[in-house]
């Protein structure tokens, strides 16, 4: 009887390793991770501000608006930090200096400095990589001729676009996924010039596309699908351009944007 419990034990004890080792062996191989690549420090100081972020649009100080970008590690007048904020000013000019220099947009004459940074860690939506959560708190205008914005587009063409965050001179917040075609949501935000989060989980659906899914203040809002956007390269830029879509004129003096909690992070699936 003693050797047959003893068999019995040694027999359970067996089994019991092969059920735990089933339990953390990985998915079909893989080992699935989170990793943050962007924390809320990145607006600390000018340090983490600078390992992480470049000043102006990837593409230079002009777009589709009438401001022009300005800033860099010397010139902080239109794009400072302070206490973890980061704090974007549009400056209304006395005489324009000329028209913006962006491809197609060359018609535009600039009338404002203002400010812009993208991150220097791309988002790269594949099989590595098949989920990313981007979010932040803002604090905006929303008076006639202001754009603020916090979105991802394209490194080596357009499409892919999405906006994550995205006034046009009201208190309407735009969120908007371009894939060749435009989804646009539109959602009414009170008190927009205090702060709110704004953020948009990617998940990857197919070989091809990718759902957006919108929230704000962490309630989901919508759902978009990014065709044709796996494997494309995109910047993740926070800027304030005035005018344009936002109408015109655009307020005198200064403008305030402010931006802290920035988050980025991604599923790394191997």
């Amino acid at each position: 009887m003693k050797w047959c419990l003893l068999l019995v034990c040694i027999c359970t004890a067996l089994l019991s390793c092969k059920k735990d080792k089933a339990q953390v062996e990985p998915e079909h191989g893989q080992v699935k991770a989170w990793e943050t690549l962007i924390d809320g420090n990145s607006f600390a100081s000018y340090a983490n501000f600078e390992a992480q972020w470049n000043y102006n649009y990837p593409w230079g100080t002009d777009h589709n608006g009438s401001a022009r970008m300005v800033g860099s590690a010397s010139n902080h007048n239109q794009i400072s930090l302070s206490g973890g904020v980061l704090t974007i000013k549009a400056t209304r000019l006395a005489t324009s200096p000329g028209n913006s220099t962006a491809n197609g947009f060359t018609n535009v004459a600039i009338w404002y400095n203002s400010g812009a940074c993208h991150a220097k860690q791309q988002v790269v939506i594949n099989d590595q990589f098949p989920s990313y959560t981007i979010s932040g708190d803002f604090a905006v205008p929303t008076v006639k001729g202001t754009w603020p914005a916090f979105w991802i587009t394209g490194v080596n063409s357009w499409p892919p676009e999405s906006d994550i965050m995205e006034f046009k001179g009201s208190s309407t917040n735009w969120q908007n996924t371009y894939d060749g075609g435009w989804e646009n949501k539109l959602t009414a935000v009170s008190n927009a010039g205090s702060y709110h989060n704004y953020k948009c989980w990617y998940n990857k659906v197919s070989a091809t596309d990718v759902d957006c899914h919108y929230y704000i203040d962490n309630v989901w809002v919508a759902k978009h699908t990014m065709s044709n956007s796996v494997n494309k390269p995109m910047w993740l830029i926070i800027n304030m351009q005035m005018e344009g879509d936002s109408g015109s004129p655009g307020p005198g003096g200064n403008t305030l944007y402010t931006a802290r909690n920035i988050y980025l992070g991604r599923e790394r699936a191997f």
